[in-house]
């Protein structure tokens, strides 16, 4: 598989980690959008959020176990947006299901 994020979790390409656990792969985003901006994904190959079920929703289960940590790891104490985008149409540029952490600074309430 020709996956950007596969590649990643497998060491072949380099990354800032900053969490793992036998589910979670978390490392910093090279395109930072806010001062922490995280990418949060599971170790098994999805997709994106469509393809998330009964067989697999373990993994998101974990990855939501892992946020709270990670955020603290960062110095996240006032608050932070948790997001993952779906589709053309959601901006989803790499079809591995993948949630972006961000925070470090006041966000707008607008999602757009």
């Amino acid at each position: 598989m020709d996956c950007l994020f596969c590649k990643i979790i497998q060491g072949d390409i380099p990354s800032s980690k900053v969490f793992e656990n036998e589910y979670v792969y978390a490392f910093k985003d090279i395109n930072p959008q806010m001062p922490v901006h995280v990418l949060i994904v599971p170790k098994a190959h999805l997709g994106s959020a469509d393809e998330v079920d009964a067989s697999n929703s373990r993994y998101v289960a974990a990855i939501f176990e892992a946020i709270p940590r990670i955020a603290a790891q960062a110095g996240l104490t006032n608050g932070y947006r948790v997001v993952t985008n779906v589709g053309e149409d959601g901006c989803q540029s790499v079809k591995h299901l993948h949630f972006h952490l961000l925070g470090g600074g006041k966000m707008s309430e607008k999602m757009n």
